[in-house]
């Protein structure tokens, strides 16, 4: 059974060696947002992109980049969603975060 929805996805770029407080910054914001009870996050990481800098970070064995681009995921609604934004707005020192609008539909028994 499937049911459909109206939700938001958060979408935030980060580097793998990004830290706050002692922990990568993708860390802190999935404990953030399972705190806040958000639906879920999701932690990508990325075999090769670059940012705002140009810099190429590449998993290929000649460069073994130790800041490969990482991408979290959260789908929620709008209103719990923007529950996390002053808490990324404190973590993040560089990166990118989208917020779009989308169409749900969730399988569950």
């Amino acid at each position: 059974m499937h049911f459909e929805e109206d939700n938001v996805l958060l979408r935030i770029f980060i580097g793998e060696s990004d830290m706050y407080r002692g922990k990568p910054v993708y860390e802190q914001i999935v404990l953030k947002a399972r705190e806040l009870k958000l639906s879920g996050a999701t932690v990508v990481r990325g075999m090769m992109g670059f940012g705002a800098h140009s810099h190429m970070h590449s998993a290929n064995v000649l460069s073994l980049s130790t800041d490969l681009p990482i991408v979290v995921e959260i789908v929620d609604k709008e209103d719990r969603i923007e529950k996390l934004l002053p808490f990324l707005d404190e973590v993040l020192i560089e990166g990118l975060v989208t917020k779009e609008s989308i169409h749900v539909y969730r399988y569950q028994a």
